[in-house]
């Protein structure tokens, strides 16, 4: 059973000194719960969406049984039902208490550090670890989608706050030349978009996180401006990354109405950590596409 005690985020290791372990102790995880967060967004037990938190560990280092130090990197995919998320600098000092420890393999580490996040966070979390030798694990990627800042009209859009602002969001009243219209004469598309100008900060110590955001969706055409001058109102904006990424698609669904909506966010590292969310409500799964700031 989870602590009580380390749901509450203000007793967790963010912001404060702390000393690092070099022997594996799984009690350096900090729990914290998701629906206070969720709460906020009017989002109770039924969540419109389901999808993972992709997290990329890259310093990840243990000791084989004759004490030479292994290296790898890690791909842990939690579940977007969890109850339950893990503190990033918690897992940060976590993985570093294995650093003098002694394992027989790398599929030993990998089912170690599956079975306690699957226990901290009261869910099915999958873990794979990958030897730097696997190059094709680490390709970078480049997204096919209509990038939003690039486009003509972005060069005169007017930015004049950056705080979040959720009634930006609008509907283009244009018929475009791609979209169809239904049987109630609605315009209808479908758009693969992106946007490399998201930065929100973190809750506690408000530090800078950098990401860039996909959305694809299908239904009434969103106005491009309108959608780049809304992730731009999030420069300002203190909330954990996957808090973000569900407030985004929320507003979207809220003030937009599509049928179908993806929104996914690949964040930089910080630490040897990115984290990756993405909410969906009928894609099944998302690839970990490493992109060229991660």
């Amino acid at each position: 059973m989870t602590d009580k005690k380390k749901l509450d985020i203000n007793s967790s290791p963010l912001g404060q000194k702390t000393s690092y372990a070099d022997s594996y102790d799984p009690q350096l995880l900090f729990a914290i719960e998701r629906q206070s967060k969720r709460l906020e967004l009017g989002v109770e037990s039924d969540l419109p969406f389901h999808g993972e938190d992709i997290w990329n560990a890259y310093e990840l280092s243990w000791l084989n049984p004759n004490g030479l130090p292994q290296v790898a990197v890690a791909e842990i995919r939690f579940v977007a039902t969890s109850p339950i998320i893990v503190e990033s600098k918690s897992f940060k000092l976590y993985l570093n208490s294995f650093n003098q420890t002694h394992f027989n393999s790398m599929d030993a580490i990998s089912e170690c550090i599956q079975k306690d996040l699957s226990q901290l966070t009261q869910s099915q979390v999958v873990v794979k670890l990958f030897q730097l030798s696997d190059v094709d694990s680490y390709m970078i990627n480049h997204w096919q989608a209509i990038c939003l800042e690039q486009q003509a009209k972005a060069k005169h859009l007017k930015i004049d706050g950056y705080q979040y602002q959720p009634e930006l969001l609008q509907l283009d009243c244009q018929i475009l030349d791609w979209a169809e219209i239904d049987s109630q004469n609605q315009t209808r598309v479908s758009e693969t978009l992106c946007s490399h100008l998201l930065k929100s900060n973190c809750l506690i110590t408000h530090q800078p996180d950098w990401a860039s955001l996909y959305i694809q969706y299908k239904g009434q055409a969103i106005n491009h401006q309108s959608l780049l001058a809304y992730i731009v109102s999030f420069r300002d904006h203190n909330e954990f990354h996957e808090q973000c990424v569900e407030r985004i698609f929320v507003d979207i669904m809220q003030r937009c109405q599509p049928q179908e909506l993806t929104v996914y966010a690949r964040y930089t590292r910080r630490g040897g950590l990115d984290i990756n969310p993405w909410r969906s409500n009928h894609l099944d799964s998302m690839g970990n596409c490493r992109l060229i700031r991660q």
